[in-house]
């Protein structure tokens, strides 16, 4: 009896600490997502937004419209301006939201 008690808290304890490693892990790929990338205006299609889509908007998957200027997506460091963005002035995502040129 003694041995099944020991085994049920021992499962117990085993179970509490992979859910807090669980929750621990699930926490850090916003921090390792910070420091390996960067905000880049003007490149998300509509409603796949990281965040900040302007205003009328909550947050992340709001964005109205493809390559909305005030609208970012997390992109690997480096490669925003280089990302193409037919809405920016230079046809490329930017650093910081912009108004997006009009057609014609």
């Amino acid at each position: 009896m003694t041995t099944m008690k020991t085994t049920n808290t021992v499962t117990a304890a085993t179970l509490a600490l992979a859910l807090g490693t669980a929750i621990s892990l699930s926490m850090a790929p916003l921090s390792v997502q910070a420091a390996d990338n960067e905000k880049c205006f003007g490149v998300a299609m509509k409603g796949k937004n990281d965040c900040a889509a302007g205003p009328g908007t909550s947050c992340a998957g709001t964005s109205k419209v493809d390559y909305q200027g005030n609208s970012w997506k997390y992109v690997p460091a480096g490669t925003c301006e280089k990302t193409a963005s037919p809405s920016s002035p230079t046809g490329y995502g930017q650093l910081k939201a912009f108004k997006e040129k009009t057609a014609g």
